[in-house]
Parts: C-alpha cells; sequence; structure tokens
C-alpha cells in the first residue's frame, strides 16, 4: 500500500502515519501547518516521521483542489486515510469561516481526488459529537446521528453523508470512524489532559465545566492507531443485508460504512481529574463553571460493530494512559 495520511502533522494522523511506516508501507503525510495550536509542536511530530525514509511532506491546503490532484497525479496513492480538518467544538462557535474551508471544501477535494485517482479505500475521521442531543448511551452507530449541537459535530456529520453520495455514485469504498476523546503522548494542547496538566504543574486552577458533572469515553492513542491501522485494510462492500424500508444509518447498499472507535466506557470528568492529580503527584485547584455553548454531558461508544470487523476493542486503562502522556508532557516541555 503507498498511504496518503492527511493531518500528518497532526496528533493522531502522526502517530497512525508512525505506525504504517514502521509496518513497512509509503506513506505521503499532507498538512498545512495552520496556527490553530503550536506549530513548533506539530514540526517536532514531523521530524519524528521524517527520520523514516519511506515519508514524504507535502505542505498543502485541502481547500486547493487543483493542487491536491497534482499530489495525487505525482504518487499513484492506493488508499487515503484523511485526518485533516479544523479541529475544536468550542473553536467553531467563533470562528465558523475555517470549518466551512478545511471540513468541507477540503473533504469534497479529496472525494474528487479519490474519485478520480481510483482510491481503494478511503478512511476518514469522524467524532463522537455528531452524536449531539442524542441522550441515549451508549452512543450506537445503528441510531440516527442528526442533531449536532456545533459547526464542528455538524461538518463532521456532513462529512459522512458527503462521503456516503460519493460511495452510492462512483462506486468509492468509504469507511467513517466516529473517534471518542483520543489522548496520550503528542497530544493537542487544547484537549483537557494537557490543559489541565499544564494548569496543575503551574500552580493555576483548571476549569471544570458543567460543575463536574460530564463523562468522557477517553481512548488511548494507541488504540485508535491499531483499530485505524486495521480498517485500512477491510475495504467495505455493499451491506447485502441493507433494506431502504428500514435503513441502517451506519451501512448502506453503497460500500461505505460508519463505526465508534472508543474504548468502551463512560469516565466521570472527576475520576479523570483525581487520575492525572495521580499521575501528576499534584493537586488541582479546581474552578467549577456553567456547560459551555456546544458542549454535551456524556458520551459513550457502543463498539459492537468495531469489534465484529475488526476483532479489537481498545482497552488501555486510562490510569497506564495518563501515566505515559504525563511522562511525555514532563519530557517534552522538560518540566
Amino acid at each position: 500500500m503507498h498511504i496518503l495520511v492527511t493531518g500528518a502533522a497532526g496528533f493522531i494522523g502522526f502517530h497512525l502515519a508512525q505506525r504504517l511506516l514502521q509496518e513497512g508501507y509509503s506513506v505521503v503525510g499532507l498538512d498545512n501547518l495552520n496556527e490553530y495550536y503550536s506549530v513548533k509542536l506539530k514540526r517536532d511530530r514531523l521530524a519524528l516521521l521524517a527520520r523514516h525514509a519511506a515519508f514524504t511532506f507535502a505542505r498543502m491546503d485541502l481547500a486547493h483542489g487543483k493542487i491536491l490532484h497534482t499530489l495525487f497525479q505525482a504518487h499513484n496513492f492506493s488508499h487515503v486515510a484523511h485526518l485533516a480538518a479544523q479541529a475544536g467544538v468550542r473553536h467553531s462557535i467563533k470562528h465558523p469561516q475555517s470549518y466551512f474551508q478545511s471540513n468541507l471544501v477540503g473533504f469534497g477535494n479529496i472525494l474528487e481526488a479519490c474519485r478520480h485517482h481510483h482510491i481503494r479505500h478511503l478512511v476518514f475521521a469522524s467524532s463522537s459529537s455528531v452524536y449531539g442531543l442524542n441522550a441515549g448511551l451508549p452512543y450506537d452507530v445503528r441510531e440516527n446521528a442528526d442533531h449536532p449541537v456545533s459547526l464542528y459535530a455538524a461538518s463532521k456529520r456532513a462529512n459522512e453523508l458527503m462521503a456516503h453520495a460519493y460511495s452510492h455514485l462512483y462506486h468509492l469504498p468509504c469507511t467513517g470512524l466516529r473517534f471518542f476523546t483520543v489522548y496520550g503522548p503528542w497530544g493537542r494542547p487544547d484537549m483537557a489532559p494537557h490543559l489541565f496538566t499544564e494548569a496543575i504543574l503551574k500552580g493555576e486552577s483548571i476549569k471544570v465545566f458543567n460543575h463536574g458533572d460530564m463523562q468522557r469515553d477517553f481512548t488511548y492513542i494507541d488504540d485508535v492507531v491499531e483499530g485505524v491501522t486495521r480498517v485500512i485494510q477491510l475495504i467495505p462492500a455493499p451491506d447485502p443485508e441493507w433494506q431502504a424500508e428500514t435503513p441502517n444509518p451506519a451501512a448502506s447498499s453503497a460500500p461505505w460504512r460508519i463505526y465508534n472507535i472508543g474504548n468502551n466506557q463512560a469516565v466521570k470528568l472527576m475520576d479523570f481529574i483525581a487520575a492525572l492529580e495521580q499521575a501528576l503527584g499534584s493537586a488541582a485547584v479546581k474552578k467549577f463553571l456553567p456547560m459551555q455553548p456546544g458542549d454535551v454531558r456524556a458520551t459513550y461508544a457502543n463498539i459492537d460493530d468495531f469489534r465484529d470487523l475488526t476483532g479489537f476493542s481498545p482497552s488501555t486503562p486510562l490510569a497506564e494512559g495518563l501515566a505515559k502522556f504525563v511522562e511525555w508532557y514532563r519530557e517534552y516541555y522538560q518540566t
């Protein structure tokens, strides 16, 4: 396989590209190195990937379709792992335009390139945020997810639907993966593990939203990468059991599928903070605040379909994953 990994300077994209390279695949990593968070962190990730002879980096904005087409022509990719996106639920409330360009126009250009260059399998990142107002837990891919509460979530749901249309019209095999609160070494600075760790080590207060009444399905990065690596090799076919009269929202008469990737358990926010305090050996000063706009109280993944497909279940305990994150954080930031 000759694989394009978009968002290769990002958190999940970096780890996935590294894993694919270690397994002997040829990888082109694409990223625009935007300034949503530290460009230095992104460049440091890329520096590790550049140690592999089979890695090539392309700095490019997915919103520029003609340049993307040229890249596909030059490299003859067999598979695409599309992880590039403008991330951040809260950021999308104040800066919607960047989500239109990156997550909608950019994804449309990826679909067009995959269509015209006969990509064998497009695997793309979706998000647990698509479940929005859904209250039933655990979240199940067989239930509708049509009430997002942030533009970021809406853009990810739109990606799923856009991919289905291309799969139906052009027989492009597509698999969407709804990630659940991914954390670990080299993680994003705007996520809770990073924000809380930085604040605790500086003796500053951490912001605890919804007065601590929150739950998240925290999923360790190595588990996510293991799952994505397996999915890439499992090209979907039309589901022979799919029925238009009673449609399964996660499957289709087209070669298209949606899966959850999560740790399959909901952890209370206060328990997460306690585990992080234990890993750091320091107590947090907590500032309790109301729920943020665009946020949800709880996430929890049903991964039955994903487990049936891959034979794999994420299982890294939170305490173990946080210990590895803290070890990386202290080394990287010299704290």
